[in-house]
C-alpha cells in the first residue's frame, strides 16, 4: 500500500482557512488530519466543531480527526455528523477502551486510537484486533512544531510486528515532527499514514512539500 499523507490543519494560516483548505483538496494529499485540543487531556486548545463544520464544508479529501480530549465518547456521533470519516480517541483518555471504539465503528466511521510517547505499544495488544488504525504519537501531544523524538522508530517497528504476528490489517499512524528527513525512516520502520503539519504548511512551496512526502 502506497503510504498515506494527511496534512494537520493545526499548522495552517487560520487567517486564510479558506486557501488552506483548497490547496490540500489540489495536492496529492490522502486525508485532511484534525487535532482537537480540549486544554484539559492536553495543555493547549485548538478549534472547535464551527471551525471544523467551515472546514468539512470546503475539504475534499477525507476528514480524520484525532481527538485529544477527556470523555470523548459525548462527541462521536457529533464528529459523524458533520463528516468526518476517521475518529481516533487516546487510550490515555479512555477508562473504557473497547467501549470507545464500538462506538466510533457505530457511526459508520473508521476508529483509531492513539498513544502518547511515554505508552508501549504492547498495552494495545487486546484492543489491536478491533480498531482500523493506530496513531503513534511521536512527540507529546498538545503544540505543534515540537522535535521528533527518535525513539518512536523502534516503537513503530514493534507495533509492526506485532500487527504481523497476530495477522491484522491495523494501519500506523505516525504524528509528530515529520519531515522530508525522517518520513523514509517512518515508513521503513511501519508507517502507513504520515501526518505533517509545519513540513507542509510551513513549506515555500506546500503543494510540492505534499508531493514530496507521497512519493518517497
Amino acid at each position: 500500500m502506497a503510504t498515506l499523507i494527511a496534512p494537520s490543519m493545526l499548522s495552517a494560516d487560520f487567517g486564510r482557512l479558506d486557501q488552506e483548505i483548497e490547496m490540500v483538496n489540489n495536492s496529492a494529499a490522502d486525508w485532511i488530519h484534525l487535532d482537537i485540543m480540549d486544554g484539559v487531556f492536553v495543555p493547549n486548545i485548538s478549534y472547535g466543531f464551527p471551525v471544523i463544520s467551515a472546514m468539512a464544508k470546503r475539504a475534499k479529501k477525507p476528514l480524520d480527526a484525532h481527538l485529544m480530549i477527556v470523555d470523548p465518547d459525548r462527541y462521536t456521533t457529533r464528529f459523524r455528523d458533520i463528516g468526518v470519516e476517521y475518529l481516533s480517541v487516546h487510550y490515555e483518555a479512555c477508562t473504557h477502551l473497547h467501549r470507545s471504539v464500538q462506538l466510533i465503528k457505530s457511526t459508520g466511521m473508521k476508529a483509531g486510537v492513539a498513544i502518547n510517547p511515554h505508552t508501549p505499544v504492547h498495552n494495545l495488544y487486546e484492543i489491536l484486533p478491533e480498531v482500523d488504525f493506530v496513531l503513534v504519537m511521536s512527540v507529546n501531544p498538545g503544540f505543534g512544531g515540537q522535535s521528533f523524538i527518535e525513539n518512536s522508530l523502534k516503537k513503530i517497528a514493534k507495533l509492526k510486528k506485532i500487527i504481523a504476528d497476530l495477522g491484522l490489517s491495523t494501519l500506523i499512524q505516525v504524528d509528530g515532527g515529520v519531515s522530508i528527513e525522517n518520513a523514509p525512516s517512518l515508513i521503513k520502520n511501519g508507517a502507513d499514514i504520515l501526518v505533517a503539519g509545519n513540513s507542509v504548511f510551513g513549506a515555500k512551496d506546500p503543494l510540492k512539500a505534499i508531493s514530496d512526502l507521497k512519493i518517497i
